[in-house]
């Protein structure tokens, strides 16, 4: 399909040792990037690895990221996001049914910050469709001056993961809602993405192809055959990678939890007065929260901020708490929605 690609006997030979894995059509964003750590740390005997696999919606956050502070929690929840952290750095990426991931698993770890030596079939195989992508900076590809591909890379025992986003059909009205921050002042420590103009491929393909078709065009790039080798998971295989996303990606500790220590403050003016809450959040759980203003009620606030104090700060533990209670008691003629959205 893409033609004749000569190649010496070393690259051959490093090709032949390649091979595919089937993620068996999974759109489970914790379990495939379970697939991508079992691949990395505990096959070791397959030295290098090809994986390809697309989400369902999701947001997936750099390992050094705070949750909270990459996407919009209204958004996510009303659209039934996922938020998952991943193990390699950088910043959040919004994938969908849209984006085609890939992956690359290798014994090769002195290919670390090497990107182009992982990208460059990436952006062949898009030049070959009549796509002028293109290598720009470390780690990034364009078209036309707009980003349709991001990548990463996480290195374990000597062995390396190169992955990387590819924006084919993504709803991007979606990804930007998605990746808003909340209206809050949020101070820590915690690498934030940076959110660059974005395109989608089919936008700039010479002739009408699906993601499956590109999935296959980039295999073929990559192994220089229509018949890649393949590596079959196991019984065995899916039982540790259902270990592992029940250990880690599919947990809310790991997901939301790990999360550097932040602040969070927010306000809000109401006709019945004014509240500032300021929130200390260590490792996602709420370590103070103090809300101050010029509300009035019946009832002392120490009482809801101790109730609130060592939960979770995630949406929907704070609302249980406060549907639990009477909030006209603490602030007078505010609406409990209002007030929900300004502790989270």
């Amino acid at each position: 399909m893409l033609g004749e690609v000569p190649v010496t006997v070393c690259n051959q030979a490093k090709i032949e040792a390649m091979k595919f894995v089937n993620n068996n059509g999974i759109t489970d964003p914790s379990v495939n990037l379970a697939i991508e750590e079992f691949l990395l740390r505990y096959l070791t005997s397959e030295p290098e690895l090809v994986l390809f696999y697309i989400n369902e919606p999701s947001v997936i956050i750099g390992r050094n990221q705070n949750s909270v502070e990459e996407v919009d929690p209204d958004f996510i929840q009303e659209n039934k996001i996922n938020v998952v952290r991943r193990l390699s750095g950088g910043g959040a990426v919004y994938h969908d049914h849209g984006n085609l991931n890939f992956s690359y698993i290798s014994s090769a770890a002195e290919n670390l910050h090497n990107y182009q030596h992982f990208i460059n079939p990436v952006v062949e195989a898009l030049n070959k469709l009549g796509v002028p992508a293109e290598l720009k900076g470390k780690s990034d590809v364009f078209v036309d001056g707009k980003k349709i591909s991001g990548n990463a890379q996480y290195a374990s025992r000597g062995r390396m993961v190169s992955h990387g986003t590819i924006l084919f059909n993504t709803n991007v009205k979606h990804m930007m809602q998605a990746l808003n921050p909340r209206q809050a002042i949020i101070e820590s420590t915690a690498v934030q993405s940076v959110r660059n103009f974005v395109t989608n491929v089919q936008d700039h393909l010479a002739e009408p192809v699906t993601i499956d078709e590109l999935q296959r065009c980039l295999l073929e790039e990559i192994f220089q055959t229509d018949t890649p080798p393949e590596y079959k998971l196991s019984k065995s295989d899916w039982k540790e990678i259902e270990q592992i996303r029940g250990l880690r990606f599919g947990t809310w500790n790991w997901n939301y939890g790990r999360a550097p220590k932040f602040n969070v403050q927010k306000t809000g003016e109401f006709p019945a007065g004014k509240i500032d809450v300021r929130i200390n959040v260590v490792k996602g759980i709420i370590e103070s929260i103090r809300m101050f203003g010029t509300f009035t009620g019946l009832s002392e606030i120490d009482e809801l901020q101790d109730r609130l104090t060592g939960l979770r700060y995630d949406a929907k533990t704070i609302n249980s708490v406060l549907a639990s209670v009477d909030l006209e008691q603490y602030f007078g003629n505010i609406p409990a929605d209002e007030i929900a959205k300004l502790l989270y």
